[in-house]
């Protein structure tokens, strides 16, 4: 049996941007992806979006579409509340 992804809140995601904590995540239609690694990312920072977020609503004005979260681990889920 495969292990569920952990369940995180908006405030333990918006910690993960690259400054508070060294880590660099981003939300997606309610799944968290670690983006750490991205050179894209470099400091919690990708064009005009910011790390720690949900950028589900921001997608549809990216140049690319939804499959580009393919490349990047899933770390867990957005917890709704």
């Amino acid at each position: 049996m495969v292990n569920p992804l952990p369940e995180y809140t908006r405030s333990q995601l918006a910690l993960r941007n690259g400054q508070d904590k060294p880590q660099i995540w981003v939300a997606y239609k309610g799944v968290i992806y670690d983006v750490t690694e991205s050179r894209l990312w470099r400091n919690g920072k990708h064009y005009e979006h910011w790390a720690g977020q949900d950028l589900t609503h921001e997608l549809v004005d990216a140049p690319h579409t939804e499959t580009v979260f393919e490349k990047f681990e899933k770390i867990g889920k957005l917890k709704i509340i």
